[in-house]
């Protein structure tokens, strides 16, 4: 019984996590700029696959295989925001720019980019 209720919410997680793999999949293909598509393919990508890492640690009876699944969950969560980030600072210096619709840079007028 509760075996069986576990399987449900493992599918109803790898449903979602598929889902939200999706989102981070258009919005690359949709979204005007370079800074734009690295906030949808970070944040996204990284809680979809949290997502399906999270329905295999549940369906999953093995101590090890839980444990790698984890770890991923951990490595994902911390890498994805701090990799989009250093690269989207990085282009910013090399001189790429958010698109025109943008309310406020912040940065336009900084001097912390300026080397």
């Amino acid at each position: 019984m509760i075996v069986d209720l576990l399987y449900y919410v493992a599918g109803l997680m790898l449903i979602a996590g598929a889902l939200f793999s999706f989102l981070a999949a258009f919005g690359i293909v949709r979204l005007p700029d370079l800074f734009t598509r690295m906030h949808t393919a970070s944040k996204a990508g990284a809680v979809g696959s949290g997502l399906a890492l999270l329905a295999i640690a549940l369906v999953s009876f093995e101590t090890a295989v839980i444990f790698r699944a984890l770890l991923g969950i951990i490595f994902f969560m911390l890498t994805a925001p701090i990799s989009a980030h250093l690269l989207a600072r990085a282009a910013y210096i090399a001189g790429y720019r958010p698109a025109k619709g943008l309310v406020m840079d912040d940065f336009e007028k900084s001097d912390h980019f300026r080397k």
